[in-house]
């Protein structure tokens, strides 16, 4: 998989940080001033603690991080502020990367053509125009892309995909509204081998996370890509909208358990403060992100890379 994984990284870390850029100046930001001013006592602390729990890193998390720094702070003898703060940077990336060293894309499946991804989500978090970004990311890759358009529930997904489709410039297959999902994933499987595609990427229903029904028809899913290829779905990736913050979780821990997501892509970054989200996220699922999105174009995508992403979050702000 990874000879089709365009990755480029000064651009990356431009989007990165045009992501995380409401989360680095209303808190991250002010970081490093606050220990540079400060003496290390107790209510800089607090007040570091304070920032990371108002971004969504989570309480426990939060206190686990500062209690880890202090630590350090105190057996190490740290007075320079600059390497208090890096000691920081560190703990905050060890949070986002550990337990997930290998590589996600060099799993089972890594050379299946068409390499196929199921993309899941609720109603309203982006998954679409999530998926219509990762068409287009691999598109200028030079790779061939077909979508499947198994949201059969919702009477507009077809066609919305559709649309978004014919930007992208891929061929996306679809039945009509309340056909059977698993067929349509039989249909744009059977499409894309056909037309020697090197990637598939299935959309799905995405009613409220409590369905069962829901959860059913996406093991049904599964359960058909697997008849056509033992290791597909490769990659199943959830959908997770940054602005809604630890509500998610919940929604993304019953995806989990229905149909064992491999990733997640964090879509609408740019639109909140709150970027902390992304380690809390770690924290409670540990699965790893794989995609951040970073505005509303087609091009608004970065892969995700855990010191990118820190060094971008932690940029000082004046």
């Amino acid at each position: 998989m990874l000879r089709i994984f365009k990755r480029d990284q000064v651009e990356n870390q431009k989007k990165t940080g045009a992501g995380v850029k409401a989360s680095r100046e209303r808190w991250f930001g002010r970081i490093l001033g606050l220990l540079r001013s400060s003496g290390l006592d107790d209510s800089v602390w607090d007040e570091i603690e304070e920032i990371l729990i108002s971004a969504d890193v989570g309480v426990d998390t939060s206190f686990q991080i500062i209690g880890g720094l202090k630590t350090q702070v105190k057996e190490h003898r740290l007075e320079d502020p600059d390497q208090v703060f890096e000691s920081l940077k560190e703990a905050l990336l060890q949070d986002l990367d550990s337990d997930d060293s290998a590589d996600p894309w060099a799993g089972p499946g890594q050379d299946a053509v068409p390499y196929v991804i199921l993309m899941v989500g609720v109603n309203g978090v982006g998954k679409t125009t999530s998926i219509a970004k990762l068409a287009h990311h691999f598109k200028q890759a030079g790779k061939k892309v077909v979508l499947g358009a198994a949201d059969t529930f919702r009477a507009a997904a077809a066609e919305q995909l559709e649309i978004l489709g014919q930007q992208v410039g891929v061929d996306v297959i679809s039945h009509r509204s309340g056909s059977d999902p698993g067929a349509v994933a039989y249909d744009a499987y059977q499409a894309s081998k056909s037309r020697g595609a090197d990637v598939l990427i299935i959309d799905t229903a995405g009613r409220l996370h409590t369905k069962s029904n829901l959860m059913e028809e996406l093991k049904k899913i599964n359960r058909v890509l697997q008849r056509l290829d033992a290791e597909a779905p490769h990659q199943v990736i959830l959908t997770l909208d940054a602005t809604t913050g630890h509500n998610g979780l919940a929604q993304a821990k019953a995806f989990k358990d229905a149909v064992g997501c491999t990733g997640i892509f964090l879509a609408k970054l740019d639109g909140t403060a709150r970027g902390g989200i992304a380690l809390a996220i770690k924290q409670e699922l540990q699965v790893p992100i794989l995609f951040i999105g970073t505005g509303e174009r087609l091009d608004d995508l970065a892969p995700f890379d855990p010191r990118e992403f820190i060094d971008a979050l932690l940029a000082p702000v004046s």
